[in-house]
C-alpha cells in the first residue's frame, strides 16, 4: 500500500507539473519532454517499469531543481521518491506485478 501511494504521489506531482508548466514556444522538442514526462508519470501511477520511470522522475527533478523556474522543494519530492521507487521497485498493486511477477530473495539459516 505504501508503495502505491508513493507512486501516486510522484506520478501526480509530475502530470500536475508538466499540464501547469507554460510552454515557452511552439518548439517540438520543447513539447515532446513534456509530453514524454506526462507519461513517465502516467507510467509510475500504473506502475509500469517502475525502476526506469523512477529513474527519469529523479533526472527530471535534478534537471528542474537546477535549471528550471520551478520551486525546489517540490523537486526535492520528485527526486526522493523517484530514487526510492527505483530501489524499491513498483510493490504488489502494479502492472510490472502482473507481468513478472513477485522477486523473493531466501536467505537461508546458518546451522551451528
Amino acid at each position: 500500500m505504501g508503495l502505491l501511494l508513493m507512486r501516486l504521489v510522484c506520478g501526480i506531482s509530475l502530470i500536475a507539473d508538466e499540464v501547469r508548466m507554460p510552454r515557452t514556444g511552439p518548439h517540438f522538442l520543447v513539447f515532446l519532454a513534456h509530453s514524454a514526462l506526462v507519461g513517465v508519470g502516467l507510467s509510475l501511477i500504473a506502475g509500469l517499469w517502475t525502476p526506469i520511470a523512477g529513474a527519469l522522475a529523479s533526472i527530471a527533478g535534478v534537471w528542474d531543481a537546477v535549471w528550471g523556474p520551478r520551486d525546489p522543494w517540490a523537486c526535492l519530492l520528485i527526486i526522493t521518491v523517484g530514487v526510492a521507487l527505483l530501489l524499491l521497485g513498483p510493490g504488489a498493486w502494479s502492472i510490472d506485478a502482473r507481468i513478472f511477477g513477485w522477486k523473493q530473495i531466501d536467505i537461508p539459516t546458518r546451522k551451528r
